[in-house]
């Protein structure tokens, strides 16, 4: 299985799941045209994608879905939740590509099968994906308020995960926000803190985990080596080394990161 974050940030997140014969995106948060470009610095274009699979409403995730749909007659999957929220900021969607999820429920495309579970966030019915091919398997997990018990069923025993690791919890506190949006971002239903995403790791590290990426990084609270530190730092507190026991990686802000193969 192939897997990548074309973009991550809180200007927009997108990330590709494939395999030989079976090419996914879960959320398309930036134009279409930039995820066209994205995909082809992996030698991909959009003809060849099977589908996108949305976590939740919000624009930075959502923002290219309508266009890439209608322009390659993509089909759409999100739980009804979402679905009511975001259908009218997608434009018109072929209704054959209006494809409803539900937890607890896979979805089989191809060689893939996905699975979603449910995530605390501050959205009208958000989840994270699991992918498996029968072998290996990946896991996209960010705007996760806290580490809930069904986060942490979905993200276990995963090969390889993108994982969020918003911000900096005094960065934050410091910073130029809003306190009704300071208290929101730290909120059980807002999203996830350095230390937090390293707890979370220490947690469910086992064997079969490979690389981690740290995605949707706030860019007014967090920078990619602070991530990286507090979460590094984390992990050795636990006795787990990046490098020797898992590779951590940044999931790059503008454009493709690196192309994992598990």
């Amino acid at each position: 299985m192939r897997f990548c974050p074309l973009v991550s940030g809180s200007s927009g997140n997108s990330t590709y799941v494939g395999t030989e014969h079976t090419h996914l995106l879960v959320d398309a948060g930036v134009s279409g045209k930039k995820i066209e470009t994205e995909l082809a610095k992996l030698s991909l274009s959009g003809h060849q994608l099977d589908g996108i699979f949305v976590t939740h409403e919000h624009l930075d995730h959502i923002k290219g879905i309508g266009v890439l749909s209608r322009r390659y007659d993509l089909p759409v999957y999100a739980t009804e939740g979402t679905w009511q929220a975001m259908e009218a900021d997608l434009g018109k969607i072929a209704p054959k590509n209006k494809k409803m999820l539900y937890c607890g429920e896979k979805t089989v495309i191809n060689d893939l099968v996905v699975s979603p579970f449910a995530i605390p966030h501050d959205a009208a019915e958000p989840v994270g994906f699991t992918f498996l091919d029968g072998k290996s398997k990946v896991a996209v997990a960010t705007d996760i308020g806290h580490p809930s018990e069904e986060v942490k069923d979905g993200i276990c025993d995963c090969n390889a995960l993108l994982l969020e690791a918003n911000h900096d919890i005094e960065m934050l506190k410091r910073g130029p926000y809003p306190y009704a949006l300071k208290q929101r971002i730290l909120g059980d239903h807002g999203h996830m803190a350095n230390v937090t995403a390293g707890m979370l790791l220490a947690e469910m590290m086992t064997e079969r985990l490979q690389v981690v990426f740290l995605g949707h990084l706030s860019a007014e609270n967090n920078t990619p080596p602070l991530a990286y530190h507090d979460v590094s730092e984390t992990l050795y507190q636990n006795h787990i080394r990046v490098g020797r026991d898992v590779a951590l990686q940044l999931a790059e802000r503008c454009g493709v990161s690196a192309l994992v193969e598990v």
